[in-house]
């Protein structure tokens, strides 16, 4: 994607930050949000959006597209996206590689998919058609995961290669999803990282997990754990100056700390590219 926007280093839009972003300049440079918080036709969260847009640019980061599920894709959500789309002029849609319901019953969760050559084919056949239905590219994001398929016969990252190169679509490498799946799964972290095209990477996602002894958890609502800052800073290595955002969904902190792990990654992208 060589004409993807330079975004630098940026923060998720949440409610408890609504106010210090609409009162005074920050130090980030762009927000990503929740497309499915804003998919309605006012109210105040949505003239918020549309006043942190005049100032920053803004990812959409949808949730609910489930494009791995075998249940039609859902028209009148594309075309609520579109819309919203359409309204912000985003840098770019993204969402997840994974599945989050069958039979019209939502599980809420961002499942892992078989990675086998069936669900392959079916993937890349359906991001083709949102991308038609949407009149643009998206990217996609590696999920964390607590399971894997017998029926699995390719590793995650060739999967998540294969769909890119296969759909023409771009990948959001979630640098602390491949930390906590590596644990999980006990894979080595670095040979995910360097199986992923570099042109195909729009954008990494930051974040803290919560270490459960057996197992780690996505939560979103730590600081990013050193041994992920690590892998990040091999990520940049590889993939150069990409647009970073950090996520904290939970335990969410002043908007000071928040600024401030964005502003980490940012001093940390700077030290690796002047060595």
């Amino acid at each position: 994607m060589s004409d993807r926007p330079s975004l630098g280093h940026g923060v998720g839009l949440r409610r408890d930050h609504f106010e210090r972003v609409l009162q005074a300049p920050t130090r980030v440079g762009w927000f990503e949000v929740i497309s499915e918080n804003f998919m309605v036709r006012g109210g105040r969260p949505l003239d918020v959006l549309t006043r942190v847009r005049r100032d920053y640019p803004v990812v959409l980061h949808g949730v609910s597209l489930s494009i791995g599920t075998t249940d039609p894709l859902d028209d009148a959500y594309l075309a609520r996206l579109k819309d919203l789309a359409a309204r912000v002029e985003p840098a770019w849609v993204s969402d997840h590689l994974c599945w989050t319901g069958v039979g019209g019953r939502n599980a809420h969760d961002l499942l892992p998919l078989p990675y086998t050559e069936e669900s392959l084919d079916h993937v890349a056949s359906r991001v083709a058609r949102v991308q038609e239905a949407l009149g643009r590219r998206i990217a996609l994001e590696n999920v964390s995961s607590y399971l894997t398929y017998t029926a699995s016969d390719m590793t995650e990252w060739d999967f998540l290669r294969e769909v890119a190169e296969r759909s023409d679509c771009g990948i959001l490498l979630d640098v602390n999803n491949i930390f906590v799946s590596s644990v999980n799964h006990r894979f080595d972290p670095v040979e995910y990282v360097e199986a992923i095209p570099v042109e195909r990477v729009w954008q990494f996602h930051l974040a803290g997990h919560s270490d459960h002894g057996t197992h780690l958890l996505d939560t979103h609502d730590h600081p990013v754990r050193d041994e992920v800052w690590d892998l990040y800073r091999h990520a940049v290595r590889r993939f150069g100056a990409i647009p970073a955002l950090v996520e904290w969904d939970g335990n969410i902190p002043e908007w000071d700390r928040l600024e401030a792990e964005s502003l980490r990654a940012k001093e940390i992208e700077a030290d690796v590219l002047r060595a």
